[in-house]
C-alpha cells in the first residue's frame, strides 16, 4: 500500500519571487552581491570542470527564448530566460527567467527557483567580478548608460565590490533615469543625472552600457572613449544586437566569457573571426594578464553564460539552509516500487 504523502525525494524546494525578495532582504542586498561575486569567481577558477555550450536560442521578430545548461559533473543546472525588448511598451518585463539544479548522480531536481531577480543579481555580480580585475586602480566613478531594470543592481554591485561612490546616469527615456535616481536615494552613492551619453561618461573610470534594443546600435563612438577606462558592455547579448562602434574594439583589450557564444552574440560579432580576445577565466587564474597599465582600455564583452547561473543557483541553495524561505513542491513521481508508476496512478483513484 502506498504512502498517502509524497516521499522526501518527490519534494523539490521552490523559491518564489516573494521568497527570493525575502531572502535578499534577510541577507542584505550588498552582502548578496558581494558573496555572489565571490561564488561566481570561485567557479571561474575551476572553469575546466564545467560542460560548456552556447545557449540554445529560439529567435523571433519579437525577441528570443533561451535555455542555458551546464554541469560540473556533480550538479547540473539550466536556466530558461527570454529577452523581449518590446514587452516594456505593454507593461511587461523585458527579461524573465527561472532555473533548476539537479543531482547528476540521480537526475533528480534539488532546487527550482525564480531567476528574474536572480539573473539581475548575478549579472551585476559578474560585472563587478570583471571590474575588480580590469578597472583602473582606485576607480570611483561609473557611467551607467541605460537605466532600466538592471541598472540599480549594477550600481550597487560596483559600490559593494569595487568601491564606486559616484554614478553618472543617462537614458534616452528620462523617466528611467528619474526612477534610478529615486531608487538610489537611500544609498551613500552620489548620483548625477545627465542629458547625454557624452556627458555621462565625463570623468568616468568605468562605463557600463545596458540598453535593450535588438538592433545594431552605437551607444558609444570611438571619439567618446579616452584612455584608461574600463567598459562593461552588457546590453549586446544576441545576434544583431550591439552597443559599441567597432573602432572602440580595435583600441581595446577585450575579455569574454565563452568565445564560441560571444562571437555570435557580443560586441565582437562585428569583428573578424581572428579578432583577439582573452577568456576571463584565464585572468582569474593568473594565466593571462588583465589590467596592464593606466592608459589601457579594457572591455568586458559580457553576454551572460550558464556557469554564472550555476553559481547563482548554488549560492541560493546554500543560503536557503536554516530558513523556510521556500516551498516544497511535489513535482517528481516517486512510487514505492520504481517499476509501478501505473499502480501509483491507480491507487490515487481509489483514495
Amino acid at each position: 500500500m502506498s504512502s498517502p504523502l509524497p516521499s522526501e525525494k518527490a519534494l523539490v524546494p521552490f523559491v518564489s519571487v516573494e521568497n527570493m525578495m525575502r531572502l535578499v532582504h534577510h541577507i542584505g542586498i550588498e552582502t548578496v552581491l558581494t558573496e555572489l561575486t565571490d561564488v561566481i569567481e570561485a567557479d571561474f577558477r575551476r572553469w575546466g570542470s564545467f560542460d560548456k555550450t552556447p545557449r540554445v536560442a529560439s529567435h523571433s521578430g519579437e525577441g528570443v527564448i533561451e535555455l542555458m545548461p551546464t554541469s560540473d559533473g556533480e550538479i547540473y543546472s539550466f536556466k530558461y530566460v527570454n529577452g523581449h525588448p518590446k514587452n516594456m511598451a505593454q507593461g511587461l518585463q523585458t527579461v524573465t527567467a527561472f532555473g533548476l539544479l539537479a543531482e547528476v548522480s540521480t537526475g533528480y531536481p534539488v532546487l527550482l527557483t525564480e531567476m528574474t531577480l536572480l539573473t539581475a543579481l548575478r549579472t551585476a555580480a559578474t560585472s563587478a567580478m570583471a571590474a575588480r580585475h580590469l578597472a583602473p586602480k582606485g576607480a570611483r566613478t561609473m557611467a551607467m548608460i541605460g537605466n532600466g531594470a538592471q541598472a540599480e543592481f549594477q550600481a550597487l554591485a560596483m559600490k559593494a565590490v569595487c568601491g564606486i561612490d559616484h554614478i553618472r546616469l543617462y537614458d534616452i527615456d528620462p523617466l528611467a533615469t528619474e526612477k534610478m535616481v529615486r531608487n538610489l536615494a537611500g544609498t551613500v552613492l552620489t548620483v548625477t543625472a545627465c542629458n547625454s551619453s557624452q556627458s555621462a561618461i565625463e570623468n568616468a573610470d568605468i562605463i557600463t552600457t545596458c540598453t535593450a534594443d535588438k538592433q545594431y546600435a552605437t551607444i558609444l563612438t570611438d571619439n567618446m572613449i579616452g584612455s584608461g577606462v574600463h567598459i562593461n558592455a552588457i546590453g549586446g547579448d544576441c545576434p544583431g544586437k550591439t552597443e559599441l562602434h567597432r573602432d572602440i574594439l580595435l583600441r581595446a583589450d577585450t575579455f569574454v566569457e565563452y568565445p564560441p557564444q560571444t562571437r555570435i552574440e557580443g560586441e565582437i560579432q562585428q569583428m573578424d573571426a581572428d579578432y583577439p580576445v582573452t577568456e576571463f577565466w584565464q585572468v582569474v587564474t593568473g594565466q593571462a594578464t588583465g589590467l596592464r597599465d593606466a592608459r589601457q582600455i579594457t572591455l568586458f564583452d559580457s553576454v551572460g553564460f550558464a556557469i554564472e547561473d550555476f553559481s547563482a543557483l548554488r549560492y541560493v541553495r546554500d543560503r536557503l539552509r536554516g530558513t523556510r524561505l521556500y516551498q516544497d513542491l511535489d513535482i517528481i513521481a516517486d512510487p514505492d516500487d520504481p517499476r509501478d508508476l501505473f499502480g501509483m496512478l491507480q491507487r490515487a483513484k481509489q483514495a
